[in-house]
């Protein structure tokens, strides 16, 4: 299928390897592009229609975000991360978020968590959350996550956060998002967390993300097990 970028879509100031980074990382983090598949360079660039100059700078770019393994004798490949990997990169996650959670109950304004109650509202009404089928998964200032990360207030934890982790800590919660009961108990606990971070309760609001994440990770565990034990 041909798969060239779609102009109208794009700003006139990107460039083609832009348009083209963000296509393939939108195939990866929603696993359109499977994890551990092979990155074929004369595949996309004839599908995408483009050269192999901007195809290339596109794949350095999603290495930089993780997506992206080069692996001896093997070439690119999409991540796959191995289960104790998926713990530690949760590790971090828990401790960034927790963190971002205390700062924000001290720094967020009241417009601000209005505006985080009016999308956590935006998220009950999606049709895919109300139909079981998963949580409602935009990015960035559509994301409850980034949304707290962003009200911290703390630049050095945004960077590490949005600019270089969040686009795999994605792929794993779209990819993972559509197990049974789990939507609905995520949900729950953003509005506790949110009811923290209201009440200026930095200590409680750290301990129920802290919980919240590793919730995620508990779930994406026990998928994983399970996958491998029907190979």
């Amino acid at each position: 299928m041909e798969r060239s970028p779609d102009l109208s879509t794009c700003s006139e100031s990107e460039t083609i390897s832009e348009q083209v980074f963000r296509q393939i990382q939108s195939a990866i983090v929603t696993g359109e592009m499977a994890p551990g598949s092979k990155i074929s360079e004369p595949e996309l660039a004839k599908s995408y229609g483009i050269s192999r100059g901007p195809l290339r700078e596109a794949i350095h770019h999603l290495e930089g975000l993780r997506l992206v393994r080069r692996m001896p004798h093997q070439g690119a490949r999409v991540v796959s991360l191995a289960l104790e990997e998926l713990v530690e990169l949760y590790q971090v996650r828990e401790s960034l978020e927790g963190l971002a959670c205390r700062l924000a109950a001290q720094r967020m304004t009241h417009a601000e968590v209005d505006q985080l109650r009016f999308l956590l509202d935006t998220h009950k009404n999606d049709s895919a959350f109300q139909a079981g089928l998963g949580y409602y998964q935009q990015d960035t200032d559509d994301d409850f996550h980034y949304r707290i990360i962003q009200g911290s207030g703390n630049q050095s934890l945004a960077r590490i956060f949005c600019d270089e982790l969040y686009q795999l800590f994605r792929m794993y919660r779209i990819q993972f998002s559509a197990t049974p009961s789990r939507p609905i108990h995520a949900f729950a606990e953003h509005h506790r967390i949110l009811d923290a971070i209201a009440n200026r309760d930095g200590e409680l609001a750290d301990l129920l993300m802290r919980r919240h994440v590793g919730a995620s990770r508990r779930n994406i565990e026990a998928q994983l097990l399970k996958t491998t034990q029907q190979k």
